[in-house]
């Protein structure tokens, strides 16, 4: 067996973890809004939450497609229920929280990486109760067979690594982006983006809820 992976897993990696990192959903939202009140480490942050939340789906997938994606379906409701309240719960604290002004006085931004822990577990936890994000990573990992041989656990933990790089490159351009231009936001600013932030996440949340209240009703 050969320890070194099929050298074009690393790209198509890479070009997986920006996909699946780059649309806008509600851990977007999210981390766009610490960067935007909390700068460039704030931003990296909330980030990092999301990439070890997709890494640990990635491996999951890459490691046991078939008995794995079964257990997702069949708990694919629980999955979406606690999804669903978390980004609820997430969007009412959003929608009222007062930003701070003197945190995003400055263009640089303040604080560290260190100062911001504590969201990594909450975009962690918002990434794999997400259900469409765990669906569609099982689903391209399905699928990455038909562009790229995957031969064994080398590859499969390459894939994975380069997936999580992928994601990771992503989170770090579009924290820095926001970094350098959130000066120019006023507090008014820092409020709307607080409740539109929270809205977004509210309608994602009350989304996942509605469809599952819609499925419970044509079962009646």
């Amino acid at each position: 067996m050969s320890l070194l992976p099929n050298p074009l897993i690393i790209p198509i990696g890479l070009i997986i973890g920006v996909l699946v990192a780059a649309p806008v959903g509600p851990v977007n939202v999210l981390c766009i809004q610490r960067a935007v009140q909390r700068g460039f480490f704030g931003g990296l942050a909330a980030g990092v939450g999301a990439m070890l939340g997709d890494g640990l789906i990635a491996l999951f997938a890459a490691m046991g497609v078939g008995a794995i994606s079964g257990a997702v379906q069949d708990y694919r409701h629980a999955i979406q229920l606690i999804g669903g309240l978390a980004l609820i719960a997430f969007g009412f604290k959003l929608y009222w929280a007062r930003p701070h002004v003197e945190a995003a006085s400055s263009a640089n931004g303040e604080g560290s990486f260190t100062d911001y822990l504590w969201d990594i577990p909450q975009t962690f936890f918002l990434t794999i109760t997400n259900p469409g994000a765990v669906l569609g990573l099982f689903a391209i990992f399905g699928g990455v067979s038909s562009f790229v041989e995957v031969r064994g656990k080398v590859d499969a933990l390459a894939l994975v690594a380069a997936t999580m790089a992928g994601s990771f490159a992503w989170w770090v351009g579009l924290s820095h982006f926001i970094g350098r231009i959130r000066h120019r936001f006023s507090e008014k600013s820092l409020v709307k983006i607080n409740r539109i932030a929270g809205i977004l996440l509210f309608v994602f949340g009350g989304t996942l809820i509605g469809e599952l209240a819609l499925k419970a009703l044509r079962v009646l």
